[in-house]
């Protein structure tokens, strides 16, 4: 039941890669400003192969503007309300203002025509009383060329 295993060897073949021959050519020159120079970064692969080059940092994208919370409209009728609001103060009392000049107007012209009616008044009622003076009496008058005969 238990009988031995017995293997029997097989060839085993190896593969080794091939080296890939270095292409020699001359990299263009770019020119680099002094101080601006990249770090070199090394690299251990997993195989313990070392890669060694400079770091790439990514390209930052242009910071976008940022659009303000509230809208300059609605910033522009705040602020005309808030001066709206201080200027009705003072239109309140620019109309109190004009409505006391009128009626201070309006009484004086009363007054005026009190005492310009007061005055037509006794004229009017002197006249035909007697407050001395002349009074002539014309019955029979006569008038030729111009020249009166009394």
């Amino acid at each position: 039941m238990n009988e031995p295993t017995v293997h029997h060897a097989q060839a085993v073949e190896v593969h080794h890669p091939t080296p890939l021959a270095p292409v020699q050519y001359a990299a263009p020159l770019v020119p680099v400003q002094l101080g601006s120079i990249p770090a070199v970064a090394s690299v251990v692969l997993p195989d313990g192969r070392v890669v060694t080059g400079y770091a790439i940092e990514p390209a930052k994208p242009e910071p976008v503007a940022t659009k303000p919370a509230v809208s300059r409209t609605a910033v522009n009728i705040a602020l005309g309300g808030i001066g709206f609001g201080a200027v009705c103060g003072g239109l309140v009392l620019l109309t109190t203002f004009i409505a006391a000049l009128a009626a201070l107007i309006h009484q004086l012209i009363i007054l005026a025509a009190v005492i310009f009616g007061g005055w037509i008044a006794v004229q009017v009622f002197s006249a035909s009383g007697h407050s001395g003076g002349n009074t002539f009496n014309i019955r029979k008058a006569v008038f030729k060329r111009n020249h009166f005969n009394g």
